[in-house]
């Protein structure tokens, strides 16, 4: 092997285990969620693979240290990685009826093990070959390490910020197994001394690469409901019709975030009803801040209404659909594109309102929902002011609902909670209404012209926060709680979804 070429081969091995591993939370996270089971499933399941291949990989080179075995290791890795996009699905249903953290745990190993394993075979293999003498075996380990690890670093950077955003995840997945196997395939034609077989392996190296590039990403189709799929840093976003073309939905990550109807955009959901009812609670129309664009539908409810919009959304991609897709404009607020807590800890308000409606796929974002988040929170308030706060919960008293409850009387006075479903064991949201100036409904409030808030005011409640924890910056077990209200909701999601004839991921 060419001298120079090795650290080719390890360069390109630690790129690509990086690549794998980011790769994995857009390849899981439409059907499981990005959550904190997801990604301790993925790191748990690439360090037991590369420790494998450690071992593995190491014995092999002791007993046959030929480099003939580094470019089938590689080549293994890529096939199995070319492969991937076609076994998902089937590995997905598999694993469904195991429950999420099992069923994570066990679609990441299947999955990504292989090809991960194999290359963490490379970096002994490579060692052992490079290594003259026992004299410079420190140094040639660590050399190589070196370059493995500034391959993952770059892997790590291209990847989450470039890559996945502009090239799609499932040509990018094929893409990574195309160097693994073009980078096998230009090494053993280096290690060749036919002419004909360096032609031939450099041949077949660029018709492959040019197959990958002629590759599409998934399009949106628009004639079975995808209206519009999207890669951005944060999420995979898709804009998908019913069959009827009655009700628009917004899905982040198979999570669906909006349901809106077409032409005059007004929410299906019946926790935005409930949100209006917050500006029953204020004297007249002000200001309100929006944290959570999603599809806009709670802008616009406030906008029509006259109030001064100012919204916050972390993700770019998310406010250029719903700009596109969902009638947002510039006459429905102001939109700040950065995280909701780094913009009111900035010079802000008084609002008269700020409403949390800010999810990721699988939670509110814990950092949201803390006592120094609503300390923040209410510094921004007017005095009379209120905070409103969209959860999901299982349940009307779940534990989400009584966490985020006691947490707000550490700088509410009044604190009351609005259900959105009927029956209180349900799944689905309750809004939370805080304020230090009293909860009382002005008269003749517009709000109450829908059923849906009807309903919940005549349902609301005063959250049981008897041995229920305050939420910290420092301890918030939020993501934990939503286990179970994430399976429950992606399984009616799946269903329902089945039922329609759409697919949400």
């Amino acid at each position: 092997m060419k001298g120079w070429y090795l650290y080719v081969v390890v360069l390109v091995g630690g790129a690509a285990v990086l690549a794998i591993e980011i790769l994995g939370t857009r390849i899981l996270g439409p059907f499981y969620g990005v959550s904190l089971f997801l990604w301790s499933a993925l790191i748990t399941v690439t360090l037991v693979a590369l420790s494998a291949g450690y071992v593995i990989g190491g014995r092999l080179a002791d007993r046959k240290p030929r480099e003939s075995r580094i470019y089938l290791l590689l080549a293994g890795a890529g096939l199995w990685t070319v492969l991937i996009p076609w076994i998902t699905h089937p590995v997905l249903a598999l694993a469904e009826p195991l429950g999420l953290r099992v069923a994570v745990l066990v679609a990441a190993f299947l999955l990504f093990a292989p090809p991960l394993t194999l290359l963490g075979m490379v970096s002994p293999y490579a060692i052992r070959v490079r290594a003259s003498s026992m004299e410079i075996v420190g140094r040639t380990a660590g050399d190589l390490y070196a370059i493995s690890t500034l391959g993952s670093v770059a892997a790590a950077l291209l990847t989450g910020f470039i890559l996945i955003p502009n090239v799609g995840v499932q040509r990018l997945t094929l893409m990574t197994g195309g160097l693994l196997l073009g980078t096998a395939a230009l090494g053993w034609a280096l290690a060749r001394k036919s002419g004909r077989a360096r032609a031939a392996a450099v041949s077949a190296l660029l018709i492959g690469a040019a197959g990958i590039g002629q590759i599409p990403s998934e399009q949106p189709r628009p004639a079975s409901g995808l209206i519009a799929i999207e890669q951005s840093p944060y999420a995979e976003i898709r804009v998908l019709d019913t069959p009827d073309r009655r009700l628009r939905l917004l899905v982040i990550d198979g999570g669906t975030h909006t349901i809106a109807r077409p032409g005059t955009w007004e929410s299906a959901y019946p926790y935005v009803a409930l949100l209006g009812v917050s500006r029953c609670l204020v004297p007249k129309p002000g200001r309100v801040l929006v944290v959570g664009v999603g599809g806009g539908s709670v802008l616009k409810d406030y906008a029509v209404r006259g109030w001064r919009v100012d919204a916050v959304e972390i993700d770019p991609v998310v406010v250029k659909v719903a700009r596109e897709h969902f009638g947002l404009s510039a006459e429905d607020g102001q939109v700040f594109t950065m995280d909701g807590r780094r913009f009111v800890s900035g010079d802000v308000g008084p609002y008269d309102i700020v409403i949390l409606d800010a999810f990721g796929s699988s939670s509110i974002p814990f950092h949201l929902v803390t006592r120094e988040a609503f300390g923040l929170i209410a510094s921004r308030l007017a005095p009379d002011g209120v905070l409103a706060i969209n959860v999901e919960s299982d349940g009307w008293h779940g534990e989400v609902v009584k966490a985020v409850a006691t947490t707000l009387r550490t700088q509410f006075a009044h604190v009351v909670a609005l259900p959105a479903e009927a029956a209180a064991g349900d799944l689905g949201n309750v809004v939370l209404l805080a304020s230090n100036a009293g909860l009382d409904v002005a008269a003749g409030c517009d709000a109450f012209e829908r059923s849906f808030a009807r309903r919940g005011w005549t349902n609301r409640f005063v959250p049981d926060i008897e041995g229920a924890p305050v939420l910290t910056d420092d301890l918030n077990p939020v993501d934990l709680w939503s286990e179970r209200i994430n399976v429950l909701a992606r399984q009616d999601l799946h269903r329902y979804f089945g039922e329609i004839g759409l697919k949400s991921y």
